[in-house]
């Protein structure tokens, strides 16, 4: 008995120590070194202008209207992502559609034909893929340049500015590969479309 109450008060002792260092002290250092040193990534990479937030750079936003660059698509429906009094319960996510379904494939023609009916002046034949399909998160908040581009006389006419001054902003937001040889160059949709409202000049 007395050598179960031994091992029990180390047990005890060790269960504590471990809370400590484990649950408080490492949390407290993580966070300290990440608010030191990361701090923008730390907090969620949010695009702040003046005292407004007006989202994080790496979730994507929906835009619909003529005179933004449109993301990929982001699966919204209001039966699966909101409670029975429609309060949201998140803010997107994957389609988990086949596809090989029927669905999906009718899905993906009446994107193809709302994207050839909103960008008339695209010079392009092919639209790019991503402008039609989502992506595996459903938050993905880039397109590829190739995107961007298609939707440029579009922008510029709604915008009235010049195709030349839509593609210097995309410009601005449009980000390399990995050390030149990895992965692919990106466009930050939201990044860009606060720059073309004037919300974003850095």
């Amino acid at each position: 008995m007395k050598e179960v109450k031994k091992v029990f008060g180390k047990t005890t002792l060790l269960f504590f120590i471990m809370m400590l260092l484990c649950g408080l002290i490492y949390t407290l250092v993580m966070t300290g070194i990440s608010q030191l040193f990361f701090k923008d990534k730390a907090n969620g990479s949010i695009i702040e202008v003046n005292g407004v937030k007006y989202g994080s750079e790496l979730l994507g936003q929906q835009f619909t209207d003529p005179a933004h660059m449109w993301g990929r698509i982001m699966f919204l429906d209001v039966s699966t992502y909101t409670d029975d009094e429609g309060n949201p319960l998140m803010y997107a996510g994957a389609s988990n559609k086949s596809p090989a379904s029927e669905e999906y494939a009718a899905q993906i023609a009446e994107r193809v034909a709302m994207i050839k009916e909103a960008n008339p002046g695209a010079d392009m034949e092919a639209i790019p893929v991503e402008l039609v399909t989502g992506s595996g998160s459903g938050l993905d908040p880039h397109i590829s340049p190739a995107a961007a581009e298609y939707q440029v006389p579009r922008i510029a006419e709604a915008k009235g500015i010049s195709e030349e001054e839509v593609r210097e902003v995309i410009d601005k937001y449009t980000k390399g590969k990995f050390l030149g040889i990895l992965g692919e160059e990106t466009v930050n949709v939201l990044e860009v479309n606060l720059a073309l409202d004037g919300i974003l000049t850095d």
